[in-house]
């Protein structure tokens, strides 16, 4: 497992196609092994996507650099089937605490509710996830993985985008149906083509400092504004695993970079913190400027822009990677059904404009942190601190203190892949078309297990919600043509606790579930034969009060983009 200082290597092998006569053709090419590119990658090849990782480096990132992964993430991570590891080694919180100078104004907890199997967050250093996703990567039979391999050059040409790749051994021609652009904020593929971001840049500095040391401090988010070892300034305070923890410093527009980097800086600055006395050593130390901004278009061709080199934000939120991810989520079915002729190749604009709105909605949320944190004017200062006094006894206030609104799913509402409601059709509940499926506590086959990892992958899910006066046998055997659909379905039959299944076989396909506590209808405000279909990428598409399979095949075929 890599360390700060001794980080993983791969090994480099000599690619085939530098002694190939004519270059092959594969599916898929991904650039970039940081947690967007191998979660793509890993997500394509899973759903048997031939596809071809490259990186310019053999090493995983050095410094911890993103650290704080969310529930939606974890979620997507559990279906790549690299999940256990990350949230066995990462610390886990639901609590953030607001404070002005030395006063705790208010705590928030950001998953209050019970019956979810991934926490709101956790925290663990980047160079461990890229880690956990290479070790899955490696087990991939559909995914080469390319180390020192450097992008150099990219023509698209009508059916395949040639990469110009260089290597120890020389520069080989690389071709592929389609590119995934995962290379990061300096995208080489960005450069190759001649685009560029848009956006904002923030006039004010951070120092990040992560400290080894061993303290008293809970699994906690804390933010202080104006904080006596800080005057004027903000920071924040997170735990890592071991016995690491990360500090942000608000440093002003006028501090210099490179000597805020010097120990002999950045040591006050932690001992003002956290005593005199503290033992510490600091293990990585940066300082950044952060910005807002985005490509005008996340698809150019058979090239698709994900995670950094798409948009940035700044870090406080956790919006970054965790955005990222949902980038691969999003891309990695639709392009599996294009290359495999079973989408047009209409479907992949969706993923820019669904991907483009979350990252408009990201930008505006880490715009509007970024004001807060750091007002540039007395008047919107004053304005801030009279906020964080009121919030402290006033509810109300608590909506307007904005220390970095965490990260969570966008809820693609306008997306022309749902279907909308019917007017006759009312629920009462957050699984809008658009929405990331929830979770809750099930069995299946009398095992405890977990609602949403019953759902995804390289299918769409049909969730039916049984009638009891029904026989659930009776049932599956109607739901069964769902299942043999152009694209089939897989279809869970949600039955109440109790509910008998005199032991009938179901059909291919088909997978009973006991909702073993009441969680799943109350989420999906459901009644006897309410009907739900999901994405692969988990996504609510369509609901019904009452199942027509006509009007699933439609929603299928509209969710595709062959209507």
């Amino acid at each position: 497992m890599p360390t700060n200082d001794q980080p993983q290597r791969f090994a480099y092998a000599r690619a085939a196609d530098h002694d190939a006569a004519t270059p092959a053709l594969y599916p898929v090419v991904v650039v970039g092994a940081g947690p967007v590119g191998l979660t793509v990658a890993i997500d394509l090849a899973q759903q048997g996507v031939r596809t071809v990782l490259v990186d310019s480096d053999d090493t995983l990132s050095s410094g911890s650099r993103a650290i704080c992964f969310a529930k939606r993430t974890l979620e997507v991570f559990d279906r790549l089937g690299c999940s256990e590891s990350m949230i066995e080694k990462g610390v886990r919180w639901n609590v953030g605490k607001v404070f002005l100078q030395d006063e705790l104004v208010y705590t928030f907890d950001l998953l209050p509710e019970t019956g979810h199997a991934r926490p709101a967050f956790i925290n663990l250093q980047q160079y461990y996830v890229e880690s956990y996703l290479a070790e899955r990567a490696m087990q991939m039979d559909n995914l080469q993985m390319r180390w020192k391999s450097t992008v150099t050059g990219l023509t698209q040409h009508d059916g395949y985008v040639e990469l110009q790749v260089e290597t120890p051994d020389g520069v080989y021609p690389l071709r592929a149906r389609y590119v995934i652009a995962a290379d990061g904020s300096r995208s080489t593929v960005r450069r190759c083509m001649g685009l560029d971001s848009h956006g904002r840049t923030f006039k004010d500095r951070f120092l990040i400092a992560d400290v080894k040391m061993k303290a008293s401090f809970p699994s906690e988010r804390w933010f202080w504004f104006d904080p006596p070892f800080h005057r004027n300034q903000s920071v924040l305070l997170h735990r890592q695993p071991d016995n690491v923890w990360r500090i942000d410093f608000q440093l002003g527009w006028d501090a210099d970079p490179v000597a805020e980097k010097q120990p002999e800086r950045v040591i006050p600055r932690v001992k003002a913190l956290l005593g005199d006395d503290a033992e510490f050593e600091l293990e990585w130390v940066s300082v950044y400027t952060f910005s807002c901004q985005r490509m005008d278009s996340f698809r150019h061709g058979r090239v698709l822009f994900a995670g950094d080199s798409a948009h940035g934000v700044s870090p406080f939120g956790a919006r970054g990677a965790n955005s990222g991810v949902q980038d691969a989520d999003n891309l990695a079915w639709k392009l599996r059904l294009v290359v495999n002729g079973d989408a047009p190749p209409a479907l992949l604009d969706t993923y820019a404009s669904e991907r483009e709105y979350a990252a408009d909605e990201n930008i505006l949320h880490s715009t509007r942190a970024t004001d807060f944190i750091t007002p540039k004017s007395a008047i919107s200062r004053t304005f801030r601190d009279a906020t964080l006094k009121l919030a402290k006894d006033c509810p109300f206030a608590r909506r307007v203190v904005n220390s970095g609104r965490l990260s969570v799913p966008t809820v693609l509402r306008a997306s022309p892949l749902n279907t909308p409601d019917e007017t006759a059709d009312a629920f009462s509940c957050a699984m809008v078309p658009g929405a990331a499926c929830t979770d809750a506590p099930v069995k299946v086959a009398g095992r405890d297990a977990w609602f949403l990892q019953q759902t995804g992958g390289a299918v769409f899910t049909g969730i039916y919600f049984h009638d009891p006066a029904e026989d659930v046998a009776a049932c599956a055997a109607r739901l069964a043509a769902l299942t043999t659909l152009s694209l089939p379905v897989r279809v869970l039959i949600v039955v109440s606790r109790g509910t008998p299944l005199k032991g009938a076989a179901m059909p291919s396909g088909i997978i009973v579930v006991e909702d073993v506590e009441g969680i799943v209808n109350a989420r999906f405000d459901a009644r006897a034969a309410t009907f739900y279909l999901l994405r692969p990428d988990q996504h609510v598409c369509a609901r019904w009060r009452a199942l027509d399979p006509a009007l699933v095949k439609a929603a299928l075929d509209r969710a595709t983009c062959n209507a």
